[in-house]
């Protein structure tokens, strides 16, 4: 399996002096399904701005498809990793959500039936067809969310980064990223994920990575997170496990971040 992503003692230091990361190992495999957590200013936004070029190491190197990010311009580095920001007011321009979604797939040199294609996909994705000749400032936060998110899918990136992607969602909104966070990864392609909402983590990541102070503290599938064991390294980080886990812990059982795992182990016990 290849390694699309992989960032080795990757630190960084701010103008100010803020080290905000500090000797970042990962490696994120092809197909992956991940989720950085951690409280604010742990370094999870600083690490993925690392990963499409809008930041740079200080220290260590950043490896995209095998190759340094360093020697790659930001244009190659969108090709290879599309970014939707926390804030989606700092991603979109566009007068009309149609073109805003278009910008994407045009700049990586796509042109006609390709882009409409794209398009038409990507807001079909995100339940914004009809809104494509909307001014995107006529949308409420939420849906501009799910504007950014749009755009980076157009694109069509073979790695997804989605910074808080539930971020003013209702539970429809919720259950919508994760339906696209299912499509991406059942078409091959890596998903990364940052979120403070361990419930969507649980249900979504096959990986979970806590971040602390720049630096990678627990990573594991989220039973392995979640455990009993992790809690105490979950507090440091002012993060909690997830109900299930919580649950299952009081009964015996270990693995049961989310509320399938735990009735199975349930039903397992039963025999």
């Amino acid at each position: 399996m290849s390694i699309p992503i992989a960032a080795e003692s990757v630190a960084f230091v701010y103008p100010d002096g803020t080290r905000a990361l500090d000797g970042i190992d990962l490696h994120v495999a092809e197909g992956e399904r991940v989720a950085i957590v951690g409280q604010n200013g742990s370094g999870k936004s600083t690490l993925v701005r690392q990963l499409n070029g809008l930041l740079r190491p200080t220290e260590g190197r950043v490896l995209v498809d095998g190759r340094d990010a360093a020697q790659l311009h930001v244009a190659q580095l969108a090709a290879r990793v599309g970014l939707a920001f926390q804030n989606p007011d700092r991603q979109i321009f566009a007068g009309r959500v149609r073109a805003e979604v278009a910008f994407g797939p045009r700049n990586l040199g796509r042109s006609g039936d390709a882009v409409d294609r794209a398009v038409d996909e990507a807001l079909d994705a995100v339940g914004l067809s009809g809104t494509a000749d909307a001014n995107p400032y006529d949308l409420g936060y939420s849906r501009r969310k799910l504007l950014a998110i749009a755009s980076i899918l157009a694109m069509q990136t073979p790695v997804v980064i989605l910074d808080e992607p539930t971020t003013g969602q209702d539970a429809r909104g919720v259950a919508r990223v994760r339906a696209i966070i299912e499509r991406l990864s059942t078409e091959g392609r890596t998903v990364i994920t940052i979120s403070h909402d361990m419930r969507f983590v649980a249900e979504t990541a096959r990986r979970v990575v806590v971040m602390r102070e720049g630096r990678i503290l627990l990573d594991g599938t989220p039973g392995e997170v979640f455990g009993e064991a992790n809690w105490p390294a979950l507090a440091s980080t002012y993060l909690e496990p997830t109900l299930p886990a919580r649950v299952g812990a009081r009964l015996g059982l270990d693995g049961t971040a989310t509320e399938a795992a735990l009735v199975e182990a349930l039903q397992a016990r039963r025999g």
